[in-house]
């Protein structure tokens, strides 16, 4: 006799063993000393900035902007398995409550996210309206409300099989959400409301009217859900070896010319390899792309002396850290034994690649400190900089090297 009551509580426990296995890791004292820190770095500055800001600053908007995003963003953490796309298929109906208890977790793992968010930004709102923090409960039981409605509608939304109808739901949800909020913010009159509320009925019941006879996309939820996990994996994999992460291969041909630029020699064969898939391979171009883009902003809008050197060191710190997985990707790669080149090669080819992207890195993150005429702090930031990229690889991670090198 199948009970859905079984199956989920298996399924969810087996996903909270899954991933508490690899928070150890994640989690371990090394990177909470160094999480402390930057907690309370940002914090500091923070504050420090927060105090130069005018009682004028549109606060509502820009909490209503950021906010927004939490509040569409609504993913329904299913557990689902390849498998399930055989065997759970003819139990489709009595799955229901199934999938309402993955409708209620999502929320609470949601709201908390909700609630870390709104108390980021209450010391900015609190600033601007006369050091009072008295909405915030309010606040976050509105947007907790909010939050629910949106995952409601997402669980409709995804039985569709039009991609486009669920870009154009969360287009349209985001601007609503934005709307809620930013009067929410403001403390509009009550009046200003009722649109969006009547907006928000007519979506549920165009939603509900439309899909009433649908039946589940399993294979867009099958997706999703190992889209989700393997994220997580490569999120695990900067710190410890993750067996069941799959490799994803991004053509991207427009960056060949960098390939081009390195000639086919014998001692090159590693480092065309490590740049290959760096380009290519996993995420690696895309955290570098990223870290590298919020450093550049962050350098440029915030000014706070030879703190912002700090500033260029943890990016930099934080790339090295989460590009070292790098090192290990085709690890079990059995062609690559077959290379005629010495294995000292292989680490000192890796070396000298991961040095030359953190001290790129270096240079790009030194541009908003020369647009903002900080001549001497951005010299001495692509000093500490280079200084840092070539004693982070020879020496702070060359143990790691080592370990790998005698496995």
């Amino acid at each position: 006799m199948f009970d859905e009551k079984v199956l989920w509580k298996q399924r969810f426990g087996n996903t909270v063993k899954e991933l508490g296995k690899y928070f150890r890791y994640i989690f371990n004292g090394h990177v909470v000393i160094i999480l402390v820190f930057l907690i309370g770095t940002a914090a500091y500055y923070y504050q420090e900035w927060i105090r130069t800001l005018s009682d004028d600053f549109p606060v509502a908007l820009i909490m209503a902007i950021i906010l927004a995003l939490v509040a569409t963003f609504s993913p329904i953490f299913t557990f689902l398995l390849e498998a399930d796309r055989i065997f759970l298929i003819p139990l489709e109906e009595k799955l229901k409550p199934y999938f309402q208890r993955s409708m209620i977790v999502s929320f609470f793992v949601q709201v908390y996210l909700l609630f870390i968010g709104l108390g980021i930004f209450m010391p900015l709102y609190a600033h601007v309206n006369e050091g009072s923090y008295s909405g915030f409960f309010l606040f976050f039981v509105l947007m907790s409300l909010l939050k629910g409605l949106n995952i409601i509608i997402r669980w409709r939304v995804q039985l569709y099989v039009d991609v486009n109808v669920h870009r154009m739901d969360s287009m349209v949800r985001y601007f609503v959400n934005g709307a809620f909020l930013y009067l929410l913010f403001s403390h509009a009159s009550l009046w200003f409301f009722m649109p969006i509320i009547v907006i928000y009925v007519l979506l549920c019941a165009f939603y509900f009217s439309q899909t009433k006879h649908m039946g589940l996309k399993w294979d867009y939820l099958i997706e999703q859900e190992e889209k989700r996990m393997m994220s997580f994996y490569r999120l695990a994999n900067m710190f410890t070896d993750v067996p069941k992460l799959r490799d994803q291969v991004k053509r991207r041909k427009w960056l060949d010319w960098l390939l081009r630029m390195l000639k086919y020699q014998h001692e090159n064969v590693y480092t065309h390899l490590y740049i290959q898939t760096f380009i290519r391979g996993g995420d690696y171009l895309g955290i570098f792309m990223r870290l590298t883009i919020i450093g550049i902003l962050a350098l440029y809008f915030i000014t706070f002396g030879n703190g912002q050197i700090l500033f260029v060191l943890l990016f930099l710190f934080l790339t090295g850290f989460q590009l070292f997985p790098l090192w290990n990707h085709h690890q079990n790669k059995i062609w690559l034994q077959l290379y005629p080149v010495a294995e000292s090669l292989k680490s000192s080819s890796f070396k000298k690649f991961l040095t030359k992207i953190l001290m790129i890195q270096t240079i790009l993150l030194s541009v908003p400190l020369f647009l903002k005429a900080e001549w001497i702090t951005a010299l001495i930031a692509i000093g500490a900089g280079l200084a840092f990229s070539y004693v982070f690889v020879n020496f702070y991670r060359k143990k790691s090297i080592v370990e790998k090198e005698n496995i």
